[in-house]
């Protein structure tokens, strides 16, 4: 069964100036109509390098509880290794369709490792105009290279560089989210198993659409990851949904961008909140992402931390395996 890829519709699509009925969002999700226009939302930025560790703590605390997301500058990954993980995404995905096959999730296969276009049930049967690749960096174990781009050839080098130089920035966040909760440092981590975190990449690809006003890039969802660690192109894309309504959110050169997941809300028992967001596509441009999701392994149970639980504060959701997190979520079953 061939997949059509998003990559090629536009390509078509655009000959014509509209796109296919199921890209076409029912009225209450077409960003024209709800999206708050000509306001960006400023999240709350947080620079790593403040010296002033409970300030530090404040902040990212102050902004999970009450945003679900920031944006950390100062982080101490390079300017030229963000480029360089961009340049090597965009060249896989201007790739010949055929070359981008070879690392297609097969039929049939339930992970979601390698190139694809659908990921989960959509409402009214809708899709969202992106094509992605997804692939573990970290840890060792848990890579499987085949699931990697062999082109270009400085990708996995750009790439496992990329991974280790985030991971001392994941370790740091997590820390500080474990302070913010009044617990030790290490918590946090220990309640998604540890040094098996796995790191899993995504990169989205939204084509040029040529009625963006009627479509998303990927609709209305929370991360099922504990973090996100989001790198953007120069594209707006981003929305966030405050005070009901959608914003665009405020991009800063060379900032990361970190959403709560919904495993680090399940660890706080409520505390920090999962950011409900999605994301709107361009006219004219392509726009790209590179989220890295920070997931316990699949078998590893995730519930609230025991610290944060007493008779004033008894747990509000579910300890349970994270690969039936994940099956319920992608399944749009109750958890």
């Amino acid at each position: 069964m061939e997949v059509e890829r998003v990559q090629e519709i536009a390509s078509l699509s655009n000959l014509k100036g509209t796109i296919p009925s199921e890209f076409i969002r029912l009225e209450n999700e077409q960003p024209a109509i709800t999206t708050k226009l000509g306001v960006l939302l400023e999240v709350p930025v947080i620079d790593l390098s403040n010296p002033d560790r409970q300030s530090l703590v404040a902040s990212v605390a102050e902004a999970s509880k009450n945003w679900g997301i920031f944006q950390v500058v100062n982080h101490g990954i390079t300017n030229e290794l963000i480029a360089e993980l961009q340049k090597v995404g965009r060249e896989f995905f201007e790739l010949p369709q055929k070359e981008k096959e070879v690392i297609a999730k097969p039929i049939g296969y339930n992970g979601v490792e390698g190139y694809g276009t659908k990921l989960q049930k959509e409402v009214e049967g809708k899709k969202g105009w992106v094509d992605h690749l997804f692939h573990k960096v970290w840890p060792p174990s848990a890579i499987n290279y085949h699931f990697w781009p062999k082109n270009p050839p400085s990708y996995r080098e750009v790439n496992e560089q990329y991974a280790q130089s985030l991971i001392p920035v994941a370790d740091n966040l997590l820390g500080l989210l474990s302070s913010g909760l009044g617990l030790e440092d290490g918590d946090i981590k220990q309640g998604l198993g540890g040094e098996d975190l796995v790191y899993m990449l995504k990169i989205n690809y939204y084509p040029p659409c040529p009625c963006p006003e009627l479509a998303l890039g990927v609709a209305p969802h929370t991360d099922m990851s504990s973090i996100t660690i989001l790198v953007p192109n120069e594209v707006q894309g981003l929305q966030v949904f405050k005070d009901d309504v959608w914003y665009d959110v405020a991009y800063i050169p060379n900032a990361l961008i970190i959403h709560i997941g919904d495993q680090v809300e399940v660890l706080s028992n409520g505390k920090y909140k999962s950011v409900f967001h999605r994301t709107t596509v361009n006219k004219d441009k392509t726009r790209m992402s590179w989220p890295m999701f920070l997931e316990p392994p699949t078998e590893f149970e995730v519930g609230p931390i025991p610290k944060l639980i007493s008779e004033d504060n008894p747990p509000k959701y579910k300890t349970k395996k994270f690969k039936d997190y994940v099956y319920c979520k992608l399944n749009k079953l109750p958890q």
